[in-house]
């Protein structure tokens, strides 16, 4: 009987719930989330400016490629993007839907710019072979306000938004004023270091265009170094950062009016109004003094560029090497020694046949690092000689090398001289 009496109430509490959630919800499972779509599907398309968006690809570090959306009911979308100078002034129409999956997501369905950066052809967008720039074209949305949309790629989560533009803004795309590039030519002052002055204030200003970030530098009155990296993307009228840099009562958002003049090398901006013409400088503002330890200790590093040297891309001309595919710098790679690889491909296979030793660098308190070379492995071609001579020579010099860390797996490694020889390395 106490049994029975156990099943009854059980019985009767499984009844009054089922009857609760039918109260609760009146509709099916998919009658709500095709409502929830139909919602985000009239937000996406009742913009009347379209809106402005923003991708962040993992495979960036930080970094960011804007884009303009127009999206019409019948799953089509027009679109900008500042990936590439000709993507920013050319509309593209490609489809999109948008579907519940584990939960409701935006997909750009068709090749459009936002398929570009997660292109596993790495000659498209400059990522990574297989892999691109571990970008996504489809996003599971998070969260949506009345003029802004957070979104979170399903494959590699890369995090893009999108906010409501104004028609200044969607004008500004379809007349084709999104033309100024010139930000791109900073890469090519002699000197590898860059500063500008706001409020009395100097601030090195550090560009690493292969992830589309920002770092600025500065040191306050009590003597302390402050750094902030921040994505960048493209204006009208120069470049606008992804997040602020705020330095008390300073903000710096970006840089506007960017000319550069390509006769005295130079490049001038304003901001927050105030014009000025970027500055070089042979040396850091605040050198990281253990930049160089963390480098040499790290692993093996490559480059297929060689040393930049007064504005001459592989000035000591590695590229004409017999065969070759690239430098290495190897800590112990001679057992006792450090080594520069020079590695070449012969019949489909690498090969390292001789290599320029070094001793172990020595790292000074100032943040600088000196090479010292010892003795050559292996027997270098005639051929090769001249190339490989200058680069030792050039690797040794005297004054030594600062090292910038530009994210976990890049360094650059600036001449102490002048500032005006560097190389990149990559971890290998």
């Amino acid at each position: 009987m106490k049994r029975a009496f156990i099943y009854l109430v059980i019985a009767s509490a499984v009844f009054a719930s089922c009857k609760k959630d039918k109260t609760v919800f009146s509709e099916s499972p998919d009658e709500r989330i095709n409502k929830v779509l139909t919602a985000y599907q009239q937000t996406i398309v009742n913009a009347p400016n379209g809106w402005k968006g923003y991708i962040f690809p993992s495979g960036l570090s930080g970094g960011v490629v804007s884009f303009y959306f127009k999206f019409n009911n019948a799953n089509r979308v027009e679109m900008f993007s500042d990936f590439d100078s000709l993507s920013n002034v050319t509309v593209m129409e490609s489809s999109y839907r948008l579907k519940a999956l584990q939960q409701p997501a935006l997909i750009f369905d068709t090749y459009s710019y936002v398929s570009v950066l997660a292109d596993p052809d790495a000659t498209v967008n400059g990522g990574s072979f297989g892999s691109g720039l571990l970008s996504d074209f489809e996003f599971a949305i998070d969260s949506v306000t009345t003029d802004t949309i957070k979104l979170t790629g399903r494959k590699n989560s890369s995090k893009a938004y999108l906010v409501k533009a104004s028609k200044q803004e969607m004008d500004s795309y379809y007349n084709k004023q999104h033309t100024n590039r010139a930000f791109d030519n900073i890469s090519k002052y002699l000197t590898y270091f860059k500063r500008v002055t706001v409020g009395g204030v100097v601030y090195e200003v550090l560009v690493n265009t292969e992830t589309r970030t920002v770092t600025i530098t500065w040191i306050d009155s009590n003597g302390n170094t402050h750094r902030v990296t921040t994505g960048y993307y493209y204006t009208v009228t120069g470049i606008a950062f992804t997040t602020p840099v705020v330095n008390g009562a300073t903000t710096i958002s970006g840089f506007d009016n960017v000319v550069w003049n390509s006769s005295t090398l130079t490049m001038t901006l304003s901001i927050n109004g105030a014009g000025q013409t970027v500055a070089g400088a042979a040396r850091p503002l605040s050198p990281d003094a253990t930049g160089g330890v963390r480098w040499w200790a790290g692993t093996t590093w490559v480059t297929q560029q060689g040393f930049h040297i007064n504005g001459v891309d592989d000035a000591l001309g590695i590229a004409g090497i017999s065969n070759f595919y690239y430098l290495s710098y190897e800590p112990g790679g001679g057992v006792n020694y450090d080594i520069i690889g020079v590695y070449q491909v012969i019949s489909n296979q690498l090969h390292l046949d001789y290599a320029p030793g070094f001793l172990p660098p020595t790292f000074y308190a100032d943040g600088r690092t000196v090479f010292r070379w010892s003795q050559n492995f292996g027997a270098i071609s005639s051929a090769d000689s001249a190339i490989v001579a200058k680069t030792r020579i050039q690797m040794t010099n005297s004054q030594g090398y600062y090292f910038v860390q530009m994210d976990a797996s890049t360094y650059d490694m600036v001449g102490a001289l002048d500032g005006k020889a560097w190389v990149r390395w990559y971890a290998n």
